[in-house]
């Protein structure tokens, strides 16, 4: 077992696939497919299960990566204390339902993350995606929301893989609408207030359930609805169109001040979170990553 193919299969867990791994690897296809199998030979174990949708980690696999990354991360520190060289490249990797205060904290962790290279992804995806993209440790970090309607379906897809669902607050509904709607005069809205106004909610491609939906009370009928698929375009008819979305009410001010929360009068609550792989232990970026997304929430939720 070498470094190199510890490298190797944690890349190919990030990309789900040997031949992008291998374009960023700058190695050939069959040369990467070798080197894990040697590994897999080695160890006794298999990583990834082949399939026609791609590369899958194994159960077993999964917990080898948790060490593989482990010791990758120790032998970083021992080249950055004692070796004449250039640090490694770092690669961290979010994936999470359309939330400002991801991105804020995301921000914050760029800003005060010093190093000439690296490599970080951030996803703004669908419900069922996140889920996977932590299983698969395409991810380190998932975040999503879970409520008395969907939490069942969510927690069993959790313990499928093998992930952990740590809360970060609990929120009462919101609406967000543009500063120009006549609603934002109002202490709070109702559903019956919202009935002329379009709908907007993300949609979930081929896991268009309601448990998988991003916004609360999604079984219900609604004259007016249209389905995005980022949130610059849904904030953009959210002022275009006086059009609105249900969500926690936290937002980043500063990026977005033409969007006012209002508190939608209904008897709900929505808990937000992050989730993790159990078997692959949080790397430093991770923590980091996690006490911004707390202190921003905390700050944003301060300003409600």
């Amino acid at each position: 077992m070498t470094f190199q193919q510890l490298r190797y299969v944690i890349e190919v867990a990030r990309s789900r696939s040997i031949s992008k791994a291998a374009q960023k690897l700058f190695i050939s296809q069959p040369s990467l497919s070798n080197a894990i199998k040697e590994l897999e030979k080695e160890m006794g174990i298999i990583i990834f299960s082949r399939t026609n949708k791609g590369i899958m980690v194994t159960t077993e696999g999964s917990e080898f990566l948790g060490y593989a990354r482990q010791v990758l991360e120790q032998t970083e520190l021992l080249e950055n204390r004692y070796a004449i060289a250039q640090p490694s490249q770092q690669q961290f990797s979010v994936s999470a339902q359309h939330y400002a205060f991801v991105v804020s904290a995301y921000v914050r962790l760029l800003k005060e993350y010093d190093r000439e290279e690296y490599e970080f992804t951030l996803r703004e995806t669908r419900t069922y995606e996140i889920i996977a993209d932590v299983k698969t440790l395409r991810s380190e970090i998932g975040v999503l929301y879970v409520n008395e309607f969907n939490k069942n379906v969510i927690s069993k897809f959790l313990r499928e893989g093998n992930l952990e669902f740590h809360e970060l607050f609990e929120a009462k509904p919101h609406v967000f609408i543009s500063s120009n709607n006549p609603l934002v005069k109002q202490d709070y809205v109702t559903l019956s207030d919202l009935d002329e106004y379009p709908y907007l909610s993300y949609e979930q491609g081929d896991y268009n359930s309601f448990y998988f939906s991003e916004e609360i009370l999604s079984t219900l009928s609604r004259p007016k609805n249209i389905r995005v698929s980022d949130r610059a375009t849904l904030f953009n008819l959210l002022i275009g169109l006086n059009g609105y979305t249900i969500s926690t009410g936290v937002i980043d001010k500063e990026l977005n001040h033409d969007i006012i929360a209002v508190p939608l009068k209904v008897d709900e609550r929505i808990t937000v979170g992050y989730i993790t792989h159990k078997n692959v232990p949080n790397s430093k970026l991770a923590n980091v990553y996690i006490e911004y997304l707390k202190e921003t929430t905390a700050l944003a939720r301060s300003q409600i």
